[in-house]
């Protein structure tokens, strides 16, 4: 009880409704920039490959890159600050919060809820995909193969590959949207919780540790993006909204704090920021290893068939995005 007596005195110390304002503010524009850097580079870097021989390792690379900072968000960053929300001595002092541990919970049902997103869209995308059975040996096939064209069977694998092809775009379409879904959940629980607090000496800190937090994490999703291969309208709406999320969570926690009074340290505050939390670390954590670092080294083409270099560079890749993730946690 008195950790908790401690800790409000010096909140009180630092209580400044103005100057908290006025670094909120800022922090809006410095965030919004930051995010457009972050998620705008690796879809850039794409384009500018694209069509090179260097194109589809460039794009991989990228991806592990993304995987490594979405992994290291979950663990180091989304998953303790949900903990620490609903271990806080405001709410953990509180039936039922105080006989469970809630945030373990919540994040088992993020992963699940992924799960179950994933197995279903996929289930419908091959579904939707499958053409009529056609048997080989029509007449047209027929004819190409007395002309020595080509033969039935060749024409029978060629749409096949084709086929196979278009499914593994949808299905990283599918993961990038669940992706930013994710992540999307993390950024408006960032934005809230900073526009709800009223200490300055905790939101001066939490702005430069923010920007490079936001530049990282868009360089993930914009990864994921680049690969998933989205017309320009789409590629530039999931930019956007990733880049305007933040911000707009900041105006959101001004309001509510501004209507109801409630700063970050109330109890209704602190438990949906934990349980937003948890549920988003779920998400990421599934998002990460499945559809991400799994697909990416025992599922795609480029590990088994190319030189031995690109599974050391993108574990390299993998590796620098967690870490550099991870070393802001210092801060932010």
């Amino acid at each position: 009880m008195g950790r908790c007596v401690t800790d409000t005195a010096r909140a009180l110390a630092c209580r400044d409704t103005s100057a908290a304002t006025h670094l909120k503010l800022i922090s809006i524009l410095v965030i919004f920039f930051t995010s457009v850097v972050g998620i705008s580079s690796p879809v850039l870097l794409a384009r500018y490959f694209q069509g090179k021989p260097a194109y589809d390792k460039a794009v991989l690379v990228i991806k592990c890159f993304a995987a490594g900072v979405i992994l290291s968000t979950s663990l180091v960053h989304v998953l303790p600050d949900a903990y620490d929300a609903l271990s806080d001595c405001a709410v953990a002092t509180r039936h039922p919060w105080k006989d469970f541990p809630f945030a373990g919970l919540v994040t088992l049902f993020g992963a699940l809820l992924a799960l179950f997103v994933d197995l279903t869209a996929s289930s419908h995308v091959q579904h939707s995909h499958q053409s009529p059975y056609k048997p080989i040996g029509t007449h047209e096939e027929k004819k190409l193969a007395e002309l020595g064209v080509v033969e039935s069977a060749e024409l029978g694998a060629s749409c096949g590959g084709d086929e196979a092809e278009e499914l593994v775009k949808l299905k990283q379409k599918l993961v990038s949207q669940v992706l930013e879904i994710g992540i999307i959940f993390h950024s408006v629980i960032i934005g809230v919780t900073m526009g709800m607090s009223q200490n300055q000496c905790t939101i001066r800190p939490l702005v430069a540790a923010l920007a490079f937090h936001q530049i990282f994490e868009g360089m993930g999703l914009g990864g994921c993006i680049a690969q998933a291969g989205f017309n320009f309208g789409t590629t530039a709406y999931m930019c956007f909204m990733f880049s305007v999320t933040t911000p707009m969570g900041i105006i959101l926690g001004m309001i509510v704090f501004s209507v109801t009074g409630y700063d970050d340290s109330s109890p209704h505050a602190l438990i949906m920021e934990g349980l937003l939390g948890s549920l988003s670390s779920g998400i990421l954590i599934y998002m990460a290893l499945v559809d991400l670092i799994a697909a990416d080294f025992f599922h795609n083409k480029l590990m088994d068939s190319s030189e031995p270099w690109l599974k050391k560079a993108s574990f390299v890749a993998l590796t620098l995005g967690s870490a550099s993730m991870s070393i802001l946690a210092l801060w932010a």
